[in-house]
């Protein structure tokens, strides 16, 4: 366990209210919030409640508009400067007129990494994602849940020590998102990295993570962070213990205290 003082993502108080033609829209208040190095957090809670705001206001992707958040203990302007995390997206968003390979390659090739250093690093993420023969398929050759493989191998290629993943899965049937749950774990035991994963399903938000952050309804609140009492180690038939399914339950009302269930 890696010492708490290695904070990647502190927030204190964060705010964000969008200004909309059709007045203010309060999309996270008063979050606290600390993930420490080689932590696995997910966020769940409904559609709306500013999971996905959160992990772009780390990425800076947006400006809170009170409180404060530290990356690194750098401004997330300054660590998106840094290349200090890997993003991936509800879908994976690969160029269709670039093969796997030239797909990572591009945010390498963006970062002016030389050729041959390239060269290694697709070889190293390819084969940690199990792409490894795949170098020169297009992402139409490959089924949804391959695309979404080579999509965290292109966030994996730089080598930051944060990863950000916006529901990656949501889209896949089940089989093939618990397939890509276990592949996800391994990738994490194999890298150590800090992982912020966002979802809507309890059942995956327990199984993954070292913590669950669950958030209310907008504005978006952290109502509840529980930490998980599961091994490093997760066979699939974990989800059938009792352990397990205590951890969910409280996740589950964590998401009823929050009133989740209403429009």
């Amino acid at each position: 366990m890696q010492p708490a003082s290695q904070a990647v993502v502190e927030a204190k108080k964060l705010g964000l209210t969008f200004h909309t033609g059709d007045g203010p829209v309060q999309a996270l208040s008063d979050v606290d919030l600390t993930i420490n190095k080689g932590e696995f957090v997910s966020f769940i809670g409904p559609s709306g409640c500013g999971k996905t705001t959160f992990l772009r206001v780390i990425a800076d992707l947006e400006k809170p508009t009170s409180g404060s958040i530290l990356i690194n203990g750098m401004s997330a302007e300054q660590a998106r400067q840094a290349r200090a995390y890997g993003y991936v997206f509800q879908a994976a968003a690969l160029y269709p007129w670039r093969t796997i390979e030239a797909n990572v390659a591009l945010p390498l090739e963006i970062m002016g990494i030389a050729r041959e250093e390239q060269k290694a690093r697709i070889k190293r993420t390819l084969d940690l994602v199990n792409l490894s023969g795949f170098e020169k398929k297009y992402p139409w050759q490959l089924s949804g849940g391959m695309q979404q493989r080579a999509s965290i191998a292109r966030a994996l290629a730089f080598d930051a020590d944060l990863l950000l993943m916006d529901e990656p899965f949501g889209a896949l049937d089940e089989i093939v998102r618990d397939h890509l749950n276990e592949q996800l774990l391994e990738l994490w035991k194999q890298t150590n990295k800090t992982i912020c994963f966002v979802t809507h399903s309890i059942p995956e938000a327990v199984y993954l993570s070292t913590r669950i952050v669950v958030m209310s309804p907008r504005p978006g609140r952290v109502t509840d962070v529980i930490e998980s009492t599961l091994p490093r180690d997760r066979p699939l038939d974990i989800r059938e213990t009792p352990e397990f399914l205590a951890i969910a339950a409280r996740v589950r009302d964590g998401l009823r205290a929050g009133h989740s269930y209403e429009d």
